[in-house]
């Protein structure tokens, strides 16, 4: 039976979001700072605010008089910090306050004192199960202060000495959640990957799947749609990992992954007809239909009525997922739900399943403005991604023509011809649509070649390649024959 999982509460996620936002808006960081007051987060505080070194003090700007200069940290780092947007932002954005660094940086000596007394007395008169728990304390504090590369070599130094495979995954998890916070990417795929090779030693069915939807958020940070949605889409029925990110959070990953990687079925299957989407992104009747199991269950969706009413399950049993009480009972749960309009997002799945591209396009820009460029896991690759859902659009409607007006095409878009024919001729350049535009004509011509020719085409340059390897493996050969004679 899979115990609960550890180490769940720190650090806080959403807090790196708002370090995000504020950045990237240029708003008052109030969020930031009460976070910071009520965590005791002096180590974070110094990274964003120091006159020097913060990344959100870009001027040096300081509260009081005289700051006590220090010098640049120039150790190597465990964990590389990309928490601001790249983008040009106001010079300053928290100011240095010497006296609050001070008394928080006070307070966490006081909580790193009594937790080195709690462990000498556990080594003193304990066990090894106290000694690991006043060691944990340690980590978890400093992954609730901000302080990157002191909580990972105290999550590493939990890890060396316990032997329990579920709470070492629950430290891998924990320290990919600190790389998450801090936005190094390379170090989480590798501590993924350190984590999948735990879970696949003998890990439970929790945290293999909390494991699961930690693999997808990666992939997205790093623009692996394709391997991403298979893994996000999965994740939506037993999704438990609130200290990841929240439930409407996934589902928006989800649906943006699975629009942009899936093949038409699979995506009608997994994103259009999913009771999990379709209970957020539906209207009242879908949102009823998927909260009541009709979507996903019974003779509505097309399956048999039970006849043996002795085996039946009893009427007024739900086969559905209740996604009001998803993951109850284990990890951390989400307080509230953050509230968000999906509209944009709804209108983008059904527009481009049913061929309404104008609606398309219009409701690509509305989730660029609403989600791409508001998170800070997609914000990277925005303008990637609206580029290959035009591309996707294009070619759906393509695919089903031999020619195509180009007015009329631009027409179906709602944009202009002159914008229709670059955006084309860019994918056509680079080999990402098989067709040709005729502007003497105004007519688009699709040229798809069958399979057979392409196998054909494919062998000719392969057995090409081979032959000219071969010629220069013989020469070689020739050549050291000679030297020989």
């Amino acid at each position: 039976m899979a115990s609960d999982p550890q180490f769940a509460k720190y650090p806080d996620l959403a807090l790196a979001q708002d370090v995000f936002t504020t950045a990237l808006k240029g708003t008052a960081p109030k969020k930031i700072l009460d976070a910071i007051d009520k965590y005791k987060m002096a180590p974070f505080y110094r990274q964003l605010a120091h006159p020097t070194e913060g990344l959100m003090n870009k001027i040096g700007t300081s509260s009081t008089s005289q700051p006590k200069p220090q010098p640049p940290n120039r150790r190597g780092s465990v964990v590389t910090s990309n928490m601001v947007p790249s983008k040009r932002q106001s010079p300053t954005l928290l100011a240095w306050d010497e006296s609050l660094y001070e008394r928080l940086r006070e307070d966490n000596e006081k909580e790193l004192a009594s937790i080195q007394k709690e462990e000498d007395e556990a080594v003193e008169a304990a066990g090894d199960t106290e000694i690991q728990a006043a060691r944990s304390k340690r980590a978890e504090l400093y992954a609730r202060i901000g302080d990157k590369d002191k909580a990972v070599n105290a999550y590493e130094d939990v890890f060396e000495k316990t032997g329990i495979l579920g709470t070492k995954i629950d430290i891998v998890l924990a320290i990919i959640r600190v790389g998450l916070f801090f936005g190094d990417k390379l170090f989480v795929k590798k501590n993924i990957e350190r984590a999948n090779m735990l879970v696949e030693s003998g890990g439970d069915w929790d945290r293999r799947n909390r494991l699961k939807a930690y693999k997808g958020l990666h992939l997205l940070t790093i623009r692996a749609y394709n391997l991403a949605a298979p893994l996000l889409l999965d994740s939506l029925s037993t999704f438990t990992s609130y200290e990841l990110c929240s439930y409407s959070s996934l589902v928006v990953y989800s649906v943006l992954a699975g629009s942009l990687a899936l093949k038409r079925v699979d995506f009608k299957a997994k994103v259009v007809d999913a009771p999990e989407i379709k209970a957020i992104l539906g209207d009242g009747e879908e949102k009823v239909a998927a909260l009541t199991g009709k979507a996903s269950s019974g003779v509505a969706a097309g399956d048999e009525e039970m006849k043996d009413a002795s085996s039946a399950t009893p009427a007024n049993a739900s086969t559905v997922v209740n996604l009001t009480t998803l993951g109850t009972g284990s990890g951390t749960q989400a307080d509230s739900e953050p509230e968000v309009d999906f509209q944009p997002l709804a209108s983008l799945v059904t527009s481009l399943y049913n061929g309404n591209y104008q609606a398309f396009f219009l409701s690509l820009a509305a989730v660029e403005d609403n989600f791409l460029s508001q998170d800070r896991y997609l914000y990277e690759h925005r303008a990637w991604f609206v580029r290959e859902m035009r591309l996707r659009g294009y070619q759906q409607l393509l695919q089903s023509y031999r020619v195509v007006g180009l007015s009329s095409m631009a027409a179906d878009f709602g944009v202009s011809v002159d914008f229709l024919d670059k955006d084309l001729a860019r994918f056509i350049a680079a080999d990402r649509i098989p067709c040709t535009i005729d502007r003497v004509n105004g007519v688009i011509e699709t040229n798809r070649p069958d399979d057979k020719n392409k196998q054909y085409a494919d062998v000719v340059k392969h057995g090409d390649a081979l032959i000219t390897k071969l010629q220069k493996y013989g020469q070689a050969v020739r050549l050291r024959g000679s030297e020989r004679g």
